[in-house]
C-alpha cells in the first residue's frame, strides 16, 4: 500500500514511517523539517505541496500539527493555518486523488474544560461521549480539523478515522510545577494509569484505524493506556488518588519509596479506551501494571519503538508539519 505520513520528522510521524516501512509498505513522509523519515519537505499549508504529497497515495496518516506547547511560542493564526487549513488542503486533495482511507491524529486536549471538574466534584470519566469544550487555540483547531474530517466523509464518502491520543512525548511536562513535584519519569509513570500512552500503542491504533476506516466510514476514538480504575473510583481519585493507587497496586509503595517518587495527590480525569478496544480490536500493551513490573525488575519500561524515536527536543519551539 502507498501511504502518506505527514509530520514525519515528529515523534509519531517517525514512529509510523519506521513501522510501516518495516511492514513493506511504500511510505512517503512529509514534513517542514528534514529527517531520515522525510521524503518531501514543505508545508501542508501550501495547497500545491499538499497535492504533491497525496499524489499516488492509497491512504493518509495525518500526524502533522502544532502541539499544545506551541501555544506559548506561536500565534493563533499559525495554529489555524497548520491545523485547520493544512488539514483541509489534505482532505480536498485526498478526495481528488481517490484516497481510500484518511486517519487524523487528534488529541485528548480537544476535550478542554471538560477535563477539569469543579472543586469537590469527582474526577471526569472521559470517553467519546463527552462533549469537548476547548480551552485554547490548540484544542479549538484540532476539534475544527476533526469536524472537517467528518464533513468530508459525509459529503464525499472519504473514510475518516479520528484518533484522540493522550500524552506520548518523552519530553518534560509543559507545566513547570508538575515537573518539580514529580521529576524524571515519576510523572510519566503516574500518568500511564489515567492520561498517557506509549508510542508503540499509538502506532498500533493508527494501523488498525487504517485497516478499518472503510468499514467504519467515520469514527472517533480515545487512544490512551488502559486504565486500571473504574467509574466507582472517581470520587476517591479526586480526593486521595495515592490511596487508590495503593489499593490497586500494593507493591507500588515500596518501589516508589526506593526511587524517591511520589504518587499523585489528586486526579481530575481518567481517559477511557474501551470503544477503541471493542471497535478497532486495539490491544495496548503498555499500562501502569506492566510498567511497575519493569521498574521492579530493573528493566526499561519504554517500548523499543519509543527508545528508537527518543526525544526530539524541538516540540516547544518548532512546527511539526
Amino acid at each position: 500500500m502507498n501511504i502518506l505520513v505527514t509530520g514525519s520528522a515528529g515523534h509519531l510521524g517517525e514512529a509510523l514511517v519506521r513501522t510501516l516501512e518495516a511492514e513493506g509498505h511504500a511510505v512517503v513522509g512529509a514534513d517542514r523539517l528534514r529527517s531520515a523519515q522525510t521524503r518531501l519537505v514543505g508545508s501542508i499549508v501550501d495547497r500545491a505541496f499538499a497535492r504533491e504529497c497525496v499524489r499516488g497515495a492509497h491512504a493518509v496518516l495525518h500526524a502533522a500539527t502544532l502541539h499544545k506547547p506551541h501555544v506559548a511560542t506561536h500565534p493563533a493564526r499559525e495554529f489555524v493555518d497548520t491545523n485547520v487549513t493544512g488539514t483541509l488542503n489534505l482532505l480536498e486533495e485526498a478526495v481528488s486523488a481517490g484516497v481510500r482511507a484518511f486517519v487524523f491524529t487528534s488529541t485528548t486536549s480537544a476535550f478542554g474544560r471538560a477535563l477539569s471538574p469543579a472543586a469537590g466534584e469527582p474526577a471526569a470519566w472521559i470517553s467519546e461521549g463527552v462533549a469537548p469544550v476547548p480551552k485554547n487555540i490548540y484544542g479549538v483547531t484540532k476539534l475544527a480539523a476533526e469536524n472537517l474530517c467528518e464533513l468530508f466523509q459525509l459529503k464525499h464518502g472519504l473514510p475518516c478515522v479520528v484518533l484522540r491520543t493522550s500524552r506520548f512525548f518523552p519530553e518534560g511536562d509543559d507545566d513547570p510545577e508538575a515537573e518539580r513535584a514529580y521529576p524524571g519519569d515519576n510523572l510519566k509513570v503516574n500518568e500511564l494509569a489515567y492520561r498517557r500512552v506509549d508510542i508503540e500503542d499509538v502506532v498500533s491504533a493508527h494501523r488498525l484505524a487504517l485497516e478499518k476506516a472503510r468499514a467504519l466510514g467515520f469514527a472517533r476514538f480515545v487512544i490512551s493506556a488502559t486504565t486500571p480504575f473504574g467509574a466507582a473510583d472517581l470520587a476517591a481519585l479526586r480526593q486521595d488518588a495515592a490511596a487508590v493507587y495503593r489499593r490497586y497496586f500494593p507493591a507500588c509503595e515500596a518501589e516508589y519509596a526506593r526511587r524517591g517518587w511520589s504518587l499523585p495527590h489528586s486526579i481530575d480525569r481518567v481517559y477511557v479506551n474501551e470503544h477503541a478496544r471493542l471497535e478497532l480490536g486495539w490491544q495496548p500493551r503498555h499500562d501502569f501494571a506492566r510498567t511497575l513490573r519493569c521498574l521492579q525488575q530493573g528493566l526499561d519500561h519504554q517500548s523499543p519503538l519509543a527508545r528508537q524515536v527518543g526525544s526530539k527536543g524541538y516540540h516547544r519551539t518548532n512546527t511539526e508539519g
